[in-house]
């Protein structure tokens, strides 16, 4: 029965977003990062207008998943078997919380980078950039024990499968490479986000788990780190 009081309306509003919340793992995702970005704006100072666009931003994202889960809610409804045109509503409706994050996403880097960007930069500078020699010197030091770690868990083999995933180690140590070389925020995001995709690849071919995928990443970065100021500080 429709509500006849706005409290019960109101009531039955926050059921459906708890009932999104509880049920939906990237709406509690988006709760969260919603949550770190609104706080974190706080911190960096953000004018009025940017704190606008921040929120709208981030409620419209919030209100494409509830839309999506909606639909999702009531093509089961309507359907348990496969249907192509089920199929068709949920992609379609999963397309416009994707086109809404893309939205805040943009949105989100261009009013934070500029207050983020100057400190990510001091933060580079001072850890300063590695010679060629010790680019080269780490680089074959995190190939050398994503091998080593392979061979002693005995699991997958040293292409395929393993304690952490080598690919993961070697993209995530190119990205630390390129970040401290260039010095530059936006390259280093980007080559970042290379080094995900490809370690998302390793999920996707279930050739990975996703804790030997971030074991594999934080192996690549710590030991490339580690081995670039070691060198430096003898040198």
């Amino acid at each position: 029965m429709k509500p006849s009081r706005f409290i019960d309306s109101l009531n039955c509003a926050i059921d459906g977003v708890l009932y999104a919340t509880g049920t939906q793992k990237h709406m509690r995702n988006h709760f969260l990062t919603a949550l770190a970005v609104l706080i974190g704006s706080l911190f960096l100072k953000v004018t009025p207008v940017e704190f606008m666009l921040l929120a709208i931003s981030i409620s419209f994202v919030l209100f494409a998943e509830l839309m999506n889960t909606a639909i999702e809610v009531v093509v089961d409804m309507v359907t348990t078997d496969f249907h192509p045109m089920a199929r068709i509503a949920k992609d379609v409706a999963a397309g416009s919380v994707l086109l809404s994050v893309a939205g805040a996403l943009v949105t989100g880097y261009l009013i934070l980078s500029h207050y983020l960007f100057p400190k990510y930069k001091e933060f580079l500078a001072m850890i300063g950039s590695p010679t060629e020699m010790a680019a080269l010197v780490s680089l074959l030091a995190v190939i050398i024990v994503a091998v080593i770690l392979k061979a002693l868990s005995g699991r997958g083999s040293y292409l395929h499968g393993g304690f952490i995933s080598g690919h993961a180690a070697v993209a995530f140590s190119i990205a630390t490479l390129v970040t401290l070389s260039t010095q530059d925020p936006l390259t280093s995001l980007l080559t970042i986000g290379l080094a995900v995709m490809v370690s998302h690849s390793r999920l996707l071919m279930k050739i990975h788990s996703q804790r030997e995928i971030v074991l594999g990443a934080v192996t690549g970065t710590s030991l490339t780190l580690l081995v670039t100021q070691f060198l430096k500080y003898f040198n």
